[in-house]
């Protein structure tokens, strides 16, 4: 079932008596403020330099004493 122009244009008008005029230029108003800003977050995060992540392991038992490293039990 798809919407034909005339559903459409009957949902606009009671959109608009419902609403009114002055309340939908408002909310479009807020929507286009939301959508400039999310934009200038968006540039802000692409101007800012990434942080590389060091991806080597480092070994789990560096600095710990001989009775503190855990040696791996033989399966059962």
């Amino acid at each position: 079932m798809s919407l034909g122009p005339w559903q459409l244009i009957i949902i606009a008008l009671v959109i608009l008596v419902l609403f009114g005029r002055g309340r939908i230029s408002e909310m479009m108003g807020d929507f286009g403020k939301g959508i400039k800003s999310f934009k200038q977050g968006m540039n802000e995060d692409d101007a800012k330099p990434t942080q590389q992540i060091s991806h080597e392991a480092k070994p789990a038992d560096r600095g710990l004493k001989e009775d503190q490293v855990k040696t791996p039990s033989e399966p059962k």
